[in-house]
């Protein structure tokens, strides 16, 4: 690891931004009019997708054709497969908050994923016992368990919220609030979503290959992302396009009353909203050193307490109890809290790595 790019600091922060994009990029498409669901999907989804990465990393990584082309097969596949995994969670992701609300389909959706996507790597590549030694690990694993706190405590404020609100209430902050259906959604979506954090997380030799081209360090991870995003963007593109045909909606494109140009735009700005969270999280990764896998617990933590937020502000809790109010400010407050304990294992990591190491004879002595 490039020593002069390890700031643990700044690698949460950027994670944390990255984590305020992702809360926030639905709302371009409630502004979308006169189209159904799959039709403004599908232009989200080729700007998100396939647009705005191949054209940043174009920019900030000129050998990403390069580097694919070299890397190994295993690992394209895989960083594909993890994608189009997240492609069926992503389909689900917007049905989520559709039933839920953006606060608390979120909340939930991300919570999963958050847990999902930075335990399950370690125990598929065999390197768990990471979390559980003195120190860096120890604390790493105590903000994910933590965040996990933060995400109970807003799934329980929920909860709650299903109890007092009157039905015409919940319709009237979430038009189609249904809880049952929806943490049945957000159940399947949060794991199924976690694959990109899987695929982002494993594309070991396509950096290193991105970095002997010449790509920055803090760049290296952006044709792992393309590769992932594009099997995402496989599913998505598929099941709009089969939605468009069996719906009869293909017609929503040149459809004289439909707004194009604007509803173009809005899908346009919702996409680079959302990619830029993952954007965030390649970057930030080679800041955090060896810690560089809380990142996505950061992210998901960060954008759980956003839309917690958002959702306050866009009163989807009006009318509930201060109980009520009072277990989700308490849940988003110990999801701040879980991104500073990762930001300090990060921290403790750094002052780890930079000990010098003790000679073997040194060691042989003292023992």
């Amino acid at each position: 690891m490039n020593e002069s790019i390890v700031n643990p600091g700044l690698g949460t922060l950027i994670f944390v931004l990255g984590g305020l994009a992702g809360a926030v990029f639905y709302l371009p498409l409630k502004r979308e009019k006169s189209w159904a669901w799959e039709s403004y999907w599908l232009f989200y989804a080729i700007f998100a997708l396939v647009v705005a990465p191949w054209a940043l990393a174009f920019i900030k990584s000129p050998n990403v054709l390069d580097v694919l082309k070299q890397a190994p097969s295993n690992e394209l596949w895989y960083c594909y497969l993890c994608g189009a995994a997240w492609g069926f969670g992503g389909l689900t992701w917007g049905l989520m908050i559709r039933y839920l609300g953006v606060g608390l389909g979120l909340a939930i959706g991300c919570g999963i994923c958050s847990a999902a996507g930075t335990l399950i790597p370690k125990v598929i590549t065999g390197t768990f016992g990471e979390l559980l030694q003195p120190g860096a690990g120890l604390v790493s694993l105590t903000g994910v368990a933590v965040s996990i706190v933060g995400i109970v405590l807003v799934g329980m404020a929920g909860m709650s919220k299903e109890g007092e609100l009157p039905e015409e209430a919940k319709k009237k902050a979430v038009e189609e609030y249904n809880f049952k259906k929806g943490i049945l959604v957000a159940i399947f979506s949060g794991f199924a979503s976690a694959g990109l954090g899987f695929g982002l997380q494993g594309g070991g030799q396509i950096e290193k290959l991105a970095l002997a081209g010449g790509t920055a360090v803090a760049w290296k991870g952006m044709p792992v992302l393309v590769m992932c995003l594009l099997g995402g963007f496989t599913v998505n593109a598929l099941w709009c396009l089969m939605l468009n045909v069996k719906n009869k909606t293909l017609g929503d494109y040149a459809k004289k009353d439909a707004p194009l140009v604007a509803n173009v735009f809005w899908a346009m700005c919702a996409g680079v909203l959302w990619v830029c969270q993952f954007v965030a999280f390649k970057t930030g990764e080679p800041r955090m050193g060896d810690q560089g896998y809380v990142g996505w617990a950061v992210l998901m933590a960060s954008s759980i307490m956003f839309s917690g937020v958002l959702g306050l502000m866009l009163g989807e809790w009006k009318g509930t109890s201060s109980k009520t109010r009072g277990l989700l400010v308490a849940g988003l407050l110990i999801l701040l809290g879980s991104a500073v304990v990762a930001g300090y294992s990060g921290k403790l990591g750094q002052a780890s790595s930079a000990q010098p190491a003790v000679p073997a004879a040194v060691e042989s002595a003292v023992k």
